[in-house]
């Protein structure tokens, strides 16, 4: 595992995701992935009802390697370790971004606690360290981001346009909204 991750946000809209498992940690993972606009196949041959709930294509059998051609990303979340290992070991061969639920040394990338008000997400990672902790500071940061943060962020969306075509630098741009948010924050 890397001393420090490259933290970025996907932009899983549309794009084709397949989760192998049908338990509990699948569906929190599917959860996520759905918030986030991906397309979601679920693999598994047995699924918890709620699964079936959800806006996901079910495949209801074991996990077969063309399974992940074609995906953007993989997630895998049995709780059979060899059927864990194949997934992320078939997706690293095709340059596949692949998280394997609990187990960061068989992930290409880890998931942080999110939390989410409005267009504002905020995640916490400890690297794998400690999953529960993660939450735990999320949620103590989850108590500083308020609903008038999210309008915010919508009024600061809607003025990014004007602010490109009529303030000519990065410099210029960055001070002007520096300005506004520390007004409406006072």
């Amino acid at each position: 595992m890397p001393d420090a991750y490259y933290m970025a946000c996907l932009d899983l809209t549309g794009r084709s995701v397949l989760v192998v498992g049908g338990g509990r940690v699948a569906l929190e993972k599917v959860d996520g992935l759905l918030v986030s606009g991906a397309r979601v196949t679920v693999v598994a041959p047995q699924t918890m009802p709620e699964l079936a709930l959800r806006e996901v294509e079910l495949i209801r059998r074991e996990y077969r390697t063309d399974d992940i051609d074609g995906r953007f990303l993989v997630v895998a979340a049995t709780s059979t370790s060899s059927v864990n290992r194949r997934v992320f070991r078939e997706a690293e061969a095709r340059s596949l971004l692949c998280n394997v639920a609990d187990v960061p040394e068989l992930c290409s990338f880890i998931l942080p606690a999110v939390h989410r008000q409005g267009p504002i997400a905020v995640a916490v990672s400890t690297g794998g360290a400690s999953p529960a902790l993660a939450q735990r500071l999320r949620d103590d940061i989850a108590a500083v981001v308020r609903p008038e943060h999210a309008v915010l962020a919508d009024q600061l969306r809607e003025l990014r346009p004007w602010a490109k075509s009529h303030l000519p630098t990065y410099e210029a741009r960055r001070d002007y909204f520096a300005a506004l948010v520390k007004e409406a924050l006072a």
